[in-house]
């Protein structure tokens, strides 16, 4: 194989890769273990990925300055309230450029009944696969797993009876 067809593979290569991941993972077979990380929640305190463990939990990146992540928060906070007696949590992480006093202003006049951390550094948006479009959302099994990724607004319809099935698992 000569340099040029090569180089051409790994681009193809890259291509499908970015595409199945942005596609989103199966929801059974292809789960991957959560990365770990450490979360600074608003009240200052932390949350590692292995707290995750045991629920069924999504990790939604986002940005108050998103038009879509504001969007699909009220849908974000219904999902919440719809299952959070039922083993399921939602940990929303604000990216790094958010200025944190306008994250802690929205949660607060939201009233955002899960946590929220601030991702000061990029570390765990970096960790989490370098995310970088926003809204990004990962939903986790009871351990610890990633099941699937969304990147832009989820089918809620499609994500509840997801949620209903992870949570039916043991």
């Amino acid at each position: 194989m000569n340099s040029v067809s090569l180089a051409g593979l790994r681009v193809a290569l890259a291509a499908a890769l970015a595409l199945a991941s942005l596609a989103g993972l199966s929801a059974c077979g292809g789960a991957q273990a959560a990365p770990e990380s450490s979360f600074v929640l608003l009240d200052g305190s932390k949350q590692s990925t292995a707290d995750l463990k045991g629920k069924v939990t999504l990790v939604n990146f986002w940005a108050t300055s998103c038009v879509t992540c504001v969007a699909e928060m009220p849908k974000l906070i219904a999902t919440h309230n719809k299952y959070k007696t039922q083993g399921y949590d939602t940990l929303a992480v604000a990216m790094s450029y958010d200025p944190p006093s306008y994250v802690v202003n929205y949660s607060q006049t939201r009233q955002l009944p899960f946590k929220v951390a601030i991702d000061n550094t990029g570390a765990v948006a970096k960790a989490w696969g370098d995310v970088q479009l926003t809204p990004t959302t990962y939903l986790l099994n009871k351990r610890g797993e990633i099941v699937k990724q969304y990147v832009g607004e989820p089918d809620f319809t499609a994500l509840h009876q997801l949620i209903e099935k992870l949570l039916a698992e043991s």
